[in-house]
Order: C-alpha cells, then structure tokens, then sequence
C-alpha cells in the first residue's frame, strides 16, 4: 500500500476537506472546493487520486441529498431526508480525513456509504 509522502498532496486534499465542511454554511466555498479536486486530480499520485475521487463523489451525492430533500420538504419526509444528507456528509468528511492523517489511501473512494 502507498502512503502519502507528497505533502503538498497532503495540504490539497486536506484543504478541500476544510472547503467542503466550510460549504455547509457557505455553499459557494464548497463549490470551490469541487472545482479545485478537479483540477487537481489529474497530476496526483494515487493514494490522493482516491481521496479525489472520494471528495468528488461525496459533493455530488451530497447535491443528490439536497435536491430531494428541497422537493421532498414540503411533506415532512423532506425534512429528515435532508438532516440525513448532512449526518452522511459529517461523517464522511471526519473519516476522510482520518485517513488522510493516517497517511493512507482512501479505503473505498467510489462507495456510498459511510
């Protein structure tokens, strides 16, 4: 298994981390954060093209979350579908980066679960 001795690598996807939870109460720095795994994927090495690949799917399940949510919220469902979508969000971003401290690939970069 490779570990993350690129620490410029480390710095990037850590800062999309912080992006990504800031996103919660200000949706365009998340957006930011998006934008910049993008375009920061693609010179990677592989241990932080799964954190990428990770952060990327989380923002647009994330996005499904809400999407649902925001039509769903006039019938209490929605409500709860949305409180739902943030829990996942939380924990997904905490065990993301616990492994980036752990120095370690993302163990399952394209799954939905937490």
């Amino acid at each position: 298994m490779e570990t993350n001795s690129d620490e410029s690598f480390t710095g990037n996807v850590r800062l999309i981390y912080i992006l990504y939870l800031v996103g919660i109460v200000m949706p365009l720095v998340g957006l930011v954060g998006l934008i910049f795994a993008y375009v920061k994927k693609g010179d990677a090495p592989v241990w932080a093209k799964t954190h990428y690949r990770f952060l990327i799917r989380t923002f647009w399940i994330y996005m499904l979350f809400l999407v649902v949510g925001i039509f769903t919220s006039m019938i209490i469902i929605g409500w709860f579908v949305l409180l739902a979508g943030l829990i996942w969000f939380i924990i997904r971003m905490v065990k993301g980066i616990s492994a980036l401290q752990t120095g370690v690939p993302h163990p399952d970069p394209t799954g939905w679960m937490i």
